[in-house]
């Protein structure tokens, strides 16, 4: 059982569409193991996207992440995070599949509805930054 975090950033909140997120990951057979609502400071924000600090967008990226309500989400399944990703589609909603949420939901790269972990590595900071409890 592979376990991976999953983000619904800012504008999937406020365009209400928490709701039909879930309901693609659960049809798709990954199950939710823990999930809440957060506002990260700005501080927060820098901590989670540290891997991205001398890339160009870190600043809007976090400014991005601490304007708003996220709902953070732990995913299990069998390859979660492969299934993630595929569910979740590109990075850029124009070069994602068609029925994946970037496409269907997302605006540009920054706000493009969903995070997912890319790795196990990844995965294991980063549930643990949200869920220290979970281990």
């Amino acid at each position: 059982m592979e376990r991976t975090l999953s983000i619904i950033k800012p504008d999937g909140v406020a365009k209400g569409i928490i709701g039909e997120i879930i309901k693609r990951f659960e049809n798709d057979g990954l199950r939710i193991s823990a999930i809440k609502m957060v506002y990260l400071t700005k501080k927060e924000a820098e901590g989670f996207y540290i891997v991205h600090k001398e890339r160009p967008f870190y600043n809007s990226l976090t400014d991005f992440m601490s304007s708003g309500p996220i709902v953070v989400m732990v995913l299990e399944g069998n390859d979660a995070i492969r299934k993630n990703r595929e569910i979740m589609g590109a990075t850029n909603p124009k070069d994602a599949d068609t029925g994946t949420i970037r496409r269907d939901f997302g605006t540009n790269v920054e706000k493009n509805t969903v995070h997912g972990s890319d790795s196990l590595e990844s995965a294991a900071f980063e549930i643990d930054y949200f869920f220290k409890s979970l281990h």
